[in-house]
């Protein structure tokens, strides 16, 4: 069963059954709000999310993931959460220039 643990919104957790859902579906049906720009769909990185633990629990980068990476606008450690399909656990958190003001976040 994938879970995702958000470690700076005070470790919330997140359990679902849905294991052809992406880490961005997971998030949001667990009312959780969490930057899209683009709706989900790979054109814009503001769903990235910071693995913190847990990437081999994720699936392969995407074309859209890889193109990112080459033009530094995804690090080592980020994969997009529309991108991600979780396998097993995940520890992520959310990257500062994604923040939302009205969330308060534990890091």
């Amino acid at each position: 069963m994938p879970t995702i643990t958000i470690t700076n919104l005070d470790n919330r957790e997140i359990f679902s059954e849905g294991i052809e859902k992406n880490a961005l579906q997971l998030i949001h049906e667990n009312f959780i709000d969490w930057m899209h720009a683009c709706g989900g769909k790979g054109n814009c990185t503001s769903c990235k999310m910071i693995v913190v633990k847990g990437g081999q629990n994720i699936s392969e980068e995407s074309p859209a993931e890889i193109k990112y990476k080459e033009q530094g606008r995804l690090g080592k450690n980020e994969r997009l959460a529309c991108q991600s399909k979780l396998q097993g656990h995940i520890e992520i958190k959310v990257a500062d220039i994604n923040k939302f003001p009205h969330l308060t976040y534990s890091d």
